[in-house]
């Protein structure tokens, strides 16, 4: 049997199982009539077979090209952090010095309301204000500052404080 009608009816048998109209394998046995020739002892053109060793090449390049960026992804995020946070500026909570005060009273009310406050430096900071006027409480972020004021001021009887400016005097 020649190859070409072998084709032919292979293909007729694969049409009409697939439901497929006649018309269509007359078609195809013209198509394989033309491709697979009595002169063709191998039965036409052979189906093109890849190149392996090509496309093994171009995939362990693309392989190495991905880990090779994956490398430099994860060591990128360290040089990107060139940010520099400045630390927020501080305020003194000054303790302004009056004859009136009574010094029991002001120590226990410093100790109540400035958290870092302790009786013995409470004192300290008290006698400083005597002598000189006024004497640093501690210092602050401007909120806790403020805070600490209005506490002082409220307290009964009334402790005068000030907010400075921690680098006010240092700048001149």
């Amino acid at each position: 049997m020649n190859r070409s009608l072998f084709l032919s009816i292979l293909f007729v048998v694969v049409t009409q199982s697939f439901g497929f109209t006649t018309n269509s394998h007359i078609f195809a046995r013209k198509a394989f009539t033309l491709h697979a020739s009595d002169s063709d002892k191998d039965g036409g053109a052979a189906i093109a077979k890849p190149k392996v060793g090509v496309k093994v090449e171009t995939v362990t390049k693309q392989k190495a090209k991905s880990v090779s960026k994956q490398k430099a992804r994860t060591s990128d995020p360290i040089s990107r952090r060139e940010e520099k946070f400045e630390d927020a500026p501080l305020f003194k909570v000054m303790l302004i010095g009056d004859e009136d005060y009574d010094q029991a009273h002001v120590i226990e009310r410093m100790c109540d309301i400035l958290e870092d406050m302790d009786e013995n430096h409470a004192a300290s900071v008290f006698k400083s204000a005597q002598q000189s006027g006024k004497a640093m409480c501690g210092k602050y972020p401007l909120e806790h500052a403020e805070m600490y004021k209005e506490q002082l001021i409220r307290s009964d009887p009334m402790i005068f404080s000030d907010v400075e400016e921690e680098n006010k005097n240092e700048g001149k």
